[in-house]
């Protein structure tokens, strides 16, 4: 069965600018030094993005859920400086994903010595597509 990869040239292009800015700053800074980076990035790029998007469908509380970056309303981005990913930023980025009806996301943790962003894809629009595709 053929797998394709969601959204390719897009993210091939974001894990770059990432890896630049790692290489960059290094491992030690705020998540806010690495997302203003990332912001001047995309500019320069052309890319089009949302910074901070709340996203309001999620509870009934109108706030905090607030995705770090939207890129060309397609991709999620989640910004971390931690030592560990840990569930819970899966189940973050997995709420948003939901909430903004999106097939995915990227957690790119630059705490981590050698950067590794992480893929996480929306299984619930997977899921509706292949139903919708089989009919």
């Amino acid at each position: 069965m053929y797998q394709k990869i969601i959204h390719k040239d897009l993210s091939y292009k974001i894990n770059g600018l990432c890896f630049k800015i790692h290489k960059k700053l290094g491992r030690f800074c705020r998540e806010k030094q690495y997302s203003d980076n990332l912001e001047a990035l995309l500019i320069e790029d052309g890319i089009k993005y949302v910074r901070e998007f709340e996203i309001s469908n999620l509870t009934d509380s109108p706030k905090g859920n607030k995705a770090d970056f939207i890129i060309e309303n397609k991709i999620i981005i989640d910004v971390k400086a931690k030592k560990f990913i840990t569930k819970e930023d899966y189940y973050q980025i997995l709420r948003y994903l939901s909430g903004a009806k999106l097939e995915l996301g990227l957690i790119v943790n630059f705490r981590d010595r050698h950067l590794k962003p992480k893929r996480v894809l929306n299984s619930e629009l997977q899921d509706s597509k292949e139903n919708n595709s089989g009919r």
